[in-house]
């Protein structure tokens, strides 16, 4: 089937609202302040934020990659009726030309309500170079990119219902102490490790941030998800690194095909580790990693074991 077009959607999306619209005026206390997030991650660092006064709504659902997404009917009436829309930036919606922006022209709605939050953080690029699809989106990896994250999202709330700013403050100062623990934990865990262990080797290249603040050295099988994952050129070289550099364990992601890591490992007799851990996503409500929180304590917790286990 083709897919179906932005317009289309629109189209769809204004039945929806004609059929479903509430009344209510932005900025009006006799409701929440209506929060998109693009993905999963921002949209649970708004609720940590925002709690109770936000009614949140996330575009990339769980399980769902990211950089390439189809906004669906129901998203461009909640993109529609939104008092704010929060993305990550930095290439992960594909820049200005891919799948947030379009949506975001498509309904003509105001730059001065949307929000990128990687807004300070120093990108770093996957190939030699400086344009933005050479970007690497996942700068979130990293804890310290959270707090930076963080603050941006506070201040957009703050801006858009500045009636209730001492709450979102107080929420920011309470979230970031526990990002400022978390950060000291990264550190202390990696410090730890081995000299000879500190290689991560992942499918993707998603990990730059988080191991050139901590120290860690990475590999992985491609540089970011495309539609040519783990040909045999990428394979090859991986393998190749591996015998040269040999690590205690690679690491499967969440969200990933197993095949072109497994294959790795078969070739080189090197383990995958036991648990994945998450690049792009935390899982839905009630799953065992359904906060940005529980995402980075995850991860640095198996990457400590694995790496740390020999």
């Amino acid at each position: 089937m083709k897919k179906i077009t932005i317009s289309l959607l629109l189209f769809l999306a204004l039945l929806l609202t004609a059929c479903g619209s509430s009344g209510d005026v932005e900025g009006s206390g006799d409701r929440p302040i209506k929060v998109v997030a693009s993905f999963t991650i921002i949209a649970d660092m708004s609720e940590q934020i925002g709690g109770d006064l936000l009614e949140v709504y996330t575009l990339v659902p769980s399980g769902t990659d990211p950089h390439e997404y189809e906004p669906m009917p129901n998203d461009i009436k909640a993109a529609t009726d939104a008092d704010v829309l929060l993305y990550n930036g930095i290439n992960l919606e594909g820049g200005q030309e891919g799948w947030f922006w379009k949506m975001v022209r498509s309904i003509n709605k105001s730059e001065d309500v949307i929000y990128e939050l990687s807004v300070g953080v120093e990108p770093k690029y996957l190939m030699e170079g400086d344009s933005e699809s050479e970007v690497n989106p996942h700068a979130f990896i990293d804890p310290h990119v959270g707090m930076i994250m963080a603050e941006n999202l506070k201040d957009a709330l703050v801006k858009v219902d500045p009636d209730n700013k001492e709450t979102y403050e107080k929420n920011h100062e309470t979230y970031l102490s526990r990002l400022m623990e978390i950060d000291k934990t990264y550190q202390e865990t990696i410090d730890a490790i081995a000299e000879e262990n500190k290689i991560l080797i992942t499918s993707e290249l998603a990990f730059q941030y988080m191991t050139d603040r901590y120290g860690l050295r990475e590999a992985s099988v491609w540089e970011i998800d495309t539609e040519e994952l783990g040909t045999t050129e990428q394979l090859k070289a991986l393998i190749q690194y591996i015998k040269e550099d040999t690590p205690p364990y690679l690491f499967m992601e969440s969200n990933v095909d197993p095949k072109p890591l497994e294959q790795v490992s078969k070739e080189t007799g090197v383990p995958i580790y036991s648990e994945h851990i998450y690049a792009d996503e935390i899982g839905n409500k009630g799953d065992k990693v359904d906060t940005y929180i529980k995402f980075l304590e995850h991860n640095i917790r198996i990457i400590g074991e694995g790496l740390g286990s020999n």
